[in-house]
């Protein structure tokens, strides 16, 4: 799964025909479930920086609630994502994400990122819920089996998308099993990890030195990486 990621560099978002715009957007460096984060999203006037709430709520819904995350693999099963995998698909820009590794009653949070520090583009859905004048538009990221680094920690990750295909994911045109090929697990090769502080497992605590390599805390054993 994913339920928290970074993302600081956003200025260094780049699609074909992306409409740039202002995105009041700090950068963020714990972000955290409910939250509003940024998504590159086509309301039918071509690709546009928008800021979504991070727990898809799906428009027939009557409590409100959202979720985090879509499993690629039952996307066109599961009523809260078929409709929005059909007709309503995002990017979610990030940095990077935290899985935690468990041993015992502890946790201890790894970063894991680009090997070459470049942004990341998680593929998303989203849909707008409305009740009593109320307007949401909100999002979730989808996730597929793990690679061979994230797979030490979690048997789920992110869908990341590679540049190569961020287009044609927006596209409202783009067949379902081209869609279906792209949530694939990114490869590992091309991502690294290392252990950080566990503040990180505080979402009250969202500071760039959050990032920082923790090798080993008091109390803690030693990284398994």
């Amino acid at each position: 799964m994913c339920g928290r990621y970074v993302l600081h560099s956003s200025k260094r978002i780049k699609l074909p025909g992306y409409r740039t715009s202002e995105l009041p957007f700090e950068a963020r460096y714990n972000i955290a479930p409910t939250q509003d984060v940024p998504a590159i999203v086509d309301f039918g006037n071509g690709p546009e920086a928008r800021l979504l709430k991070w727990g898809l709520i799906p428009s027939w819904s009557n409590d409100g609630k959202g979720f985090i995350n879509a499993r690629a693999e039952t996307l066109e099963q599961k009523p809260a994502f078929s409709d929005s995998f059909r007709l309503r698909r995002c990017l979610i820009p990030a940095d990077g994400f935290f899985e935690w590794q468990r041993s015992g009653k502890q946790k201890r949070p790894f970063y894991f990122q680009a090997r070459n520090d470049s942004l990341l583009m998680f593929a998303g859905v989203w849909d707008t819920w409305r009740l009593r004048g109320e307007s949401i538009i909100s999002c979730a990221i989808i996730t597929t089996s793990a690679n061979e680094l994230v797979g030490e920690l979690h048997n789920r990750m992110p869908a990341i998308l590679p540049p190569e295909v961020h287009e044609a994911w927006l596209n409202a045109t783009t067949n379902r099993v081209e869609l279906m090929r792209m949530l694939k697990p990114f490869p590992a090769a091309l991502m690294k990890t290392y252990p950080v502080s566990s503040n990180v497992n505080s979402v009250e605590n969202d500071r760039a030195d959050l990032l920082a390599r923790v090798d080993v805390e008091v109390g803690q054993t030693p990284s398994l990486f």
